[in-house]
């Protein structure tokens, strides 16, 4: 269980991510998630996500990674198409981008948007993230309100 003001943002965020990928209440995309408990005073206010589309998190930014280097070891017109169809077909990356661009996460004082995931170095919010703290999310996407 999650907190009402955790649910009704993770339900905001999510709804327009599936809208933006392409899903419909006909043809819905699965999201696995539980609630996390780890640096947070209350329970529920903070959620794990393992995956998405049925593919773990983890999965999803190795496909990430692979493509951004096969990008970089190929000539310019095959590099294009790389880094234009990635975006579009990484769930993981575009549910990572949704509840960056469409959420409005926790950040108490003297800490950071309470936002992290595989992607979280080189996409933000919070680009300077300890090595210790990107390993520690480095399979699941962490989001707390």
């Amino acid at each position: 269980m999650v907190t009402p003001r955790l649910a009704d943002e993770l339900s905001r965020a999510l709804e327009r991510f599936a809208v933006e990928a392409g899903f419909e209440p006909e043809h819905p995309v699965s999201v696995f998630f539980k609630p996390g408990i780890f640096g947070h005073h209350q329970l529920g206010r903070a959620a794990d996500i393992y995956a998405v589309g049925g593919i773990g998190i983890e999965q999803w930014k190795l496909q990430w990674d692979e493509a951004v280097s096969r990008a970089a070891e190929t000539a310019a017109a095959a590099r294009q198409i790389i880094t234009r169809r990635e975006p579009v077909i990484n769930l993981g990356w575009r549910l990572y981008k949704a509840l960056q661009l469409y959420g409005r996460w926790a950040q108490p004082y003297g800490y950071p948007i309470q936002l992290f995931g595989p992607w979280t170095r080189a996409e933000g919010p919070w680009r300077g993230i300890s090595d210790r703290l990107l390993r520690a999310h480095r399979d699941h996407i962490h989001v707390a309100k």
